[in-house]
């Protein structure tokens, strides 16, 4: 699997396993998202104003991209992506525990706590 970042035009950071659909002339097409989630930091904003060195909790939520579709396997237009990283590792250890946890794709709900950073999902309604 190729767990990856993908940042969109529209500001949604998803984390999924991403593959590229190419051409014969090995022009990528499209963007393949397996199981992606949107993935945002809840850490409040921090005011700096000494040098002060002390560590902060980061809070990480997940949650299904385009969660009015069943579909787990989604086809994304190239333009729409600004780019694709790596993930931080926690993030993406998170990511795959829960999905190997998870049932058809969709990662129970849980919270749990990864060095600094706390994985919070939320509830699905429904």
């Amino acid at each position: 699997m190729a767990i990856k970042l993908a940042v969109l035009k529209s500001g949604e950071n998803v984390i999924a396993d991403v593959k590229q659909l190419v051409d014969h002339n090995d022009k990528v097409m499209s963007l393949v998202f397996t199981n992606p989630y949107v993935v945002n930091l809840m850490t409040p904003q921090i005011l700096f104003e000494s040098d002060s060195e002390e560590e902060y909790e980061h809070k990480v939520s997940f949650y299904p991209w385009l969660v009015l579709s069943n579909d787990k396997v989604i086809e994304v237009d190239p333009s729409w992506v600004v780019c694709v990283v790596e993930p931080n590792e926690m993030v993406k250890t998170s990511y795959e525990t829960n999905m190997n946890k998870s049932v058809d794709g969709i990662p129970k709900e849980t919270e749990q706590v990864i060095d600094n950073f706390e994985v919070i999902e939320e509830e699905k309604n429904g």
